[in-house]
């Protein structure tokens, strides 16, 4: 066998291994969106904690999910929480306390996002990237969860629903969203709508 035919039959898989691993590496935003830098909590990465470090409650891909509060000192995290408002009742909210939606015209199985464009500049996506963690404190690490948006940025998925900030929520506590043209909705720690009782 001719040595061209050798340098072919190696060079061939490896650089379809390099396409791959590319494509890999892209796939929700291996550098941070805009979204993610501007709405994102940040708190950390796992850091072990008095030589401990926390458990990992579940793996999607890339993305660590752990429950509770980041431990003190970390930074670079994504930290969702349960707040409650005698309005709605439990939500989630990030981990400086501004509020998360769902939208009813969203799917949660399969997960989809079906706001894009000026609906995603109203409605920021949370989104999470490769060199981020996620805390869970008072959702259930197994509800939670990631897909790719159609810019590749990883949006935070509670129950399956893609979650977004509401633009004209200024500050912690705020929910100004709830009910928004009869389909937003504060997102309950399942991933349902929050409507109180």
């Amino acid at each position: 066998m001719s040595s061209a035919k050798r340098f072919q039959r190696v060079t061939v898989p490896v650089a379809a291994a390099a396409v791959v691993l590319a494509g890999l590496l892209s796939a929700c935003g291996s550098e941070k969106s805009p979204a993610a830098t501007a709405q994102t909590s940040t708190v950390a990465a796992a850091v072990p904690v008095a030589g401990q470090a926390p458990a990992v409650a579940k793996t999607q891909g890339w993305l660590k999910i752990y429950g509770g509060q980041a431990p003190a000192g970390t930074a670079n995290a994504v930290q969702l929480r349960v707040t409650s408002n005698p309005a709605v009742g439990q939500y989630v909210s990030d981990g400086s306390g501004r509020s998360l939606y769902r939208f009813d015209k969203d799917t949660a199985n399969p997960s989809v996002s079906n706001c894009s464009g000026q609906c995603a500049v109203t409605w920021p996506p949370l989104t999470v990237s490769r060199d981020q963690a996620l805390y869970a404190a008072g959702v259930d690490p197994q509800l939670v969860g990631f897909i790719e948006r159609a810019d590749g940025s990883c949006q935070i998925t509670i129950g399956g629903w893609p979650v977004y900030y509401f633009s004209k929520d200024t500050k912690p506590g705020d929910l100004l969203g709830q009910g928004v043209g009869g389909t937003w909705f504060a997102v309950a720690p399942n991933g349902g709508k929050a409507l109180g009782k």
